[in-house]
């Protein structure tokens, strides 16, 4: 599993956390930026990190900034993204369980690094249930290729 991570300015030092973590937990990752706490705009990055999903280069991704509500909205206008939005453990494992979520978007300002790392693990270490839960993805593929 190859990960896209990616920040905004607000971001950048719990980036740099997550990042940490996934070397010591031997996970595979892409830095997308930013590298410093300059004054950046979290649609760029949101973009890289999407992409990188979308070609397969990484299997998922995981987006921060401030509130982790621009980094959401910016990711999800790219056609079979599912960005949720995650301040604890509960809403990141059905993230991934009942939503097949293929990036995970955290708010620097909303949760410190000790919880940003338990809800990553929980994020990364969860799979998708299919079943039921299937059904109801392939409705929201079928809005998306007809939102008219």
């Amino acid at each position: 599993m190859n990960i896209a991570l990616g920040s905004d300015h607000a971001g950048f030092q719990l980036k740099n956390n997550i990042a940490e973590y996934l070397k010591t937990a031997n996970r595979s990752y892409k830095d997308y930026g930013v590298f410093s706490d300059e004054i950046a705009d979290y649609p760029d990055i949101a973009t890289l990190v999407a992409k990188a999903v979308l070609s397969g280069e990484c299997s998922c991704g995981i987006l921060i900034c401030g509130t982790g509500i621009g980094m959401s909205i910016a990711a999800n206008k790219y056609k079979e993204i599912r960005a949720a939005l995650c301040s604890e453990t509960y809403s990141a494992r059905c993230a991934r369980k009942h939503n097949d979520a293929n990036i995970l978007t955290m708010g620097s300002r909303v949760i410190g690094p000790g919880l940003a790392v338990d809800i990553v693990a929980a994020f990364l270490d969860t799979s998708f249930e299919s079943g039921r839960h299937m059904r109801r993805l392939d409705k929201i593929t079928s809005i998306e290729n007809n939102p008219g």
